[in-house]
Order: C-alpha cells, then structure tokens, then sequence
C-alpha cells in the first residue's frame, strides 16, 4: 500500500535533509545536488541553472509507492517543462516516454504517484519565452500558430502531451547524465544539449500535430497488427526479421509497416529495434552475470567491436564502464 504525504511535507524532508549545500562542480555556484531523505529511499536530485533553462536531473531509488497529495493552494509553477523518463515511474510517466507541458499544472491533478524502484529522468524547465521566441525569425517557423503560442506564452490554460522518447532524445540525455566537463565548458555544453533536445521534442510535436491535421492511414486493425511488428522485434532481438519480412509476418506491406510504425511510435522499426537492443544490453550489463561479449551476442551483435560503438553512441559510454558509471 502507498504511503500518502502532502506536497508541503515531501518539500520539508527534502529541505531538512539538504541544510548543507553540495556542489559536484566547485566552480560553478548554480550546479546543486540534494540527497534523498532516508526515509524515500537513497539518491539525489541535481538542479544546474543555464541560460533561461533550469536542468533537473534525478537518479533516486524509492523504498515505497508514494502519494504527493496537493492542495488547491499549493502554487502552480508556469514556463514550459520537457520531461524524460529513463527509468521508474512518476506521475503517470513510465521509463521510455516524454512529455511537454506548459502554462503550468492542471489543478484537477492533485496528487502524484511515485512507485517503489529506481527513478532516472531529465527535466528541462524555462520561465522565459524568449528561449523559443528568439529562434523565430524570418518566416522559418512551421509551427501552428496553436502550437507557437504553446512554446511562447506562459501565462494560457495548462497543456500537456505525453509521447514515446526517441532513440536520438536517448543519446542527448545519456550525455547530459554523463556530462565530463566543468566550469564554462561544462555550461555551454549542457546547453547545447538541452537545446538540441528541445529541438527533437518540438519536431516530434510537429509531426503530431500533422499527422492530426490529416486523415489516417491506418485502420484499426493495421494499427493491431503494427502493435504486433513490435511484439516481434522485441521479442527477436538477437535475429530480427527483415522490413519486408516482418511485414509478411503481420499482414501488411512495408511501405504501410514503414509509415504506420512511424505514426504509432514515433519513430521507424529499425530505431525502435536498435534502442530495444541497446536498452536490453544495458540491463544485462547491470545484472552482472554476462561479461561483454555474451550481451553482444544476446542482442545480435556477432562484432564486439560494432556493438561497442553502438553502446557508446547510445549510451556515451563504453559498455564496460557503464555499470560502474551509474552505480557511482
């Protein structure tokens, strides 16, 4: 059963837990960890400011399913928030999803849940509309005016939209988490990371918004049986079907398999199988008992070689020192 605490509570443990302020970068002020009360769990929280961007990453293991009730007087924080959940489960959020929201919190959602395992995730908050608005020059905005006013002004009816993270969204947070610099260039790179991940939330806003705009290719059944290519490709890891075969396998052809996957997941069967073999790698690295090569194998890699290069353009970090990196 979940334990129920009020937002004003939770806020408190966090605060008498972290009196002392910690600082992994010594040279820059902005860049704070707070620990994890011991009665949650063990982990922290790592807030780094920015440029009209305050980055949030949390890597946090919960002892128990949390309630955070909150009142109607609580205060609802407006900007733009983009969220990415690599592992656990908050707020209706699980691992592999991402969502944007904006003009603040929805007052009909009074509580959140937070369930007993490991939290990972990345969020990227702005107060500011000038950290779109002043990319919009010279007419080379493709962006409904609904959407653009979404993206600039904090002050509207709470939005929010919840999608599937994409194996290029992966990369970019793998290096935030990862981050090797301090100082300046820690601060310019972080940025740019934040923004080039923006920029791959708002194209696949884009999309959406497109695809909505239009009349579906897809009938009920085609998306079933798109449902069903996943199915196989997570299931055949280490020997995937072809396009073309996986296609005669659901009963579709494979341009309707290629655009459909696409419009479903938000990203094209080849990406979704490699971020499947790359996420399943990771956590048969994590338990332990399968040394390098053995996982490249059970992901259907015969090279070593090549599945180390994939692990660190996905991961940036060599699959031997990853374990060790996120157990640090």
């Amino acid at each position: 059963m979940a334990n129920i605490i009020s937002l004003a509570d939770y806020q408190e443990f966090w605060r008498e837990r972290n009196q002392k302020t910690r600082q992994p970068d010594p040279s820059d002020p902005s860049d704070i960890i707070n620990i994890c009360p011991q009665q949650f769990g063990s982990g922290y929280e790592r807030w780094i400011e920015l440029r009209d961007i305050s980055l949030l990453i949390i890597d946090a293991e919960f002892h128990h399913d949390l309630v955070i009730e909150r009142k109607y007087s609580d205060s609802f924080s407006g900007g733009l928030e983009f969220g990415f959940h690599l592992s656990g489960y908050w707020n209706n959020i699980h691992a592999g999803k991402n969502f944007f929201q904006s003009g603040g919190l929805n007052q009909n959602n009074t509580s959140e849940l937070l369930r007993s395992q490991r939290l990972l995730k990345v969020d990227i908050h702005s107060e500011s509309p000038e950290l779109i608005h002043s990319f919009i020059t010279g007419g080379l905005n493709p962006i409904s005016s609904e959407m653009l006013k979404k993206l600039i002004e904090t002050d509207q009816e709470p939005y929010r939209q919840i999608d599937h993270t994409t194996p290029e969204m992966r990369v970019a947070l793998e290096q935030i988490i990862n981050c090797p610099f301090t100082g300046l260039t820690k601060k310019i790179y972080l940025e740019s990371k934040c923004l080039e991940i923006i920029a791959l939330k708002i194209e696949q806003l884009t999309a959406i918004e497109s695809n909505s705009t239009k009349a579906s290719v897809l009938k009920g059944d085609d998306i079933d049986r798109i449902y069903y290519a996943k199915e196989i490709l997570t299931g055949n890891l280490d020997n995937p079907p072809s396009l073309i075969e996986l296609a005669r396998q659901v009963g579709l052809n494979d341009y309707k398999l290629k655009l459909g996957f696409r419009q479903v997941f938000g990203t094209t069967a080849f990406s979704y199988l490699h971020q499947q073999r790359m996420e399943k790698a990771r956590q048969l690295l994590l338990e332990g008992q399968m040394n390098v090569k053995e996982v490249a194998r059970a992901v259907g890699y015969t090279n070593q070689s090549h599945f180390a290069t994939a692990f660190r353009k996905q991961f940036g970090t060599n699959p031997k020192s990853y374990d060790l990196l996120l157990r640090a």
